[in-house]
């Protein structure tokens, strides 16, 4: 017998991030509009421009929401009597483990196509540190993965359409562990989209939920 207490409980509704992917892109590349195909929730193909970091740390990643509040206070409250909110920065850390044209590029500022670009694995990789860096914005997709208690997908997706590097750890060379590239970016508000970060929940397993008749 459920107890009001119980009322509203629902262990199927915890989720878990079981699998995470970080895609990379140049600022030029087109926004990502929906990553679902709508009829069905299934996870739609990532577009070429778009690559993928690879692995990252089993920390996985770490979005951080930066919130500073603006108080009024007065003589007769021993609380703010007012309080607006004066910035609100998100940002998203990780660390990947590959080397790879995604990795290099996002930590040393390089574009990720075109001109200036990193060849493909295999190939001579060669570049300067610059007098002046380059720190280009990029769009950032990170997709989560878990699943419902049948198996079906379902996906948490986060996207930032005007990413900044605004931090980075210390690249390790050692035998006891794999080199890193730690990076800490900024979601910046995009012109066009109007937002800093657009978030998706869906998924098979997700619209397996739906009650409705």
């Amino acid at each position: 017998m459920t107890t009001p207490l119980e009322t509203g409980l629902h262990t199927e509704y915890i989720r878990k991030q079981l699998v995470q992917a970080v895609f990379a892109a140049d600022y030029s590349a087109a926004a990502i509009a929906d990553p679902f195909t709508p009829a069905t929730g299934v996870l739609a193909a990532i577009p070429a421009a778009y690559v993928p970091v690879g692995y990252t740390t089993d920390d996985g990643l770490t979005f951080t929401s930066d919130l500073s509040m603006a108080d009024v206070t007065s003589s007769q409250s021993v609380e703010p009597t007012r309080s607006d909110v004066e910035s609100d920065v998100l940002s998203a850390q990780f660390a990947p483990q590959e080397t790879n044209a995604a990795t290099i590029a996002l930590f040393e500022g390089l574009p990720l196509a075109g001109t200036g670009a990193l060849p493909e694995i295999g190939s001579a990789w060669t570049w300067d540190r610059p007098a002046t860096p380059k720190n280009p914005y990029r769009r950032l997709l990170f997709i989560g993965l878990d699943y419902n208690d049948a198996g079906a997908e379902i996906y948490v997706v986060k996207f930032f359409p005007r990413a900044r590097l605004t931090s980075k750890d210390d690249e390790q060379w050692a035998r006891s562990t794999e080199t890193q590239h730690p990076v800490t970016f900024n979601a910046y508000r995009d012109s066009v989209l109007g937002t800093s970060c657009r978030n998706w929940v869906d998924g098979p397993g997700w619209r397996a939920f739906d009650t409705t008749p």
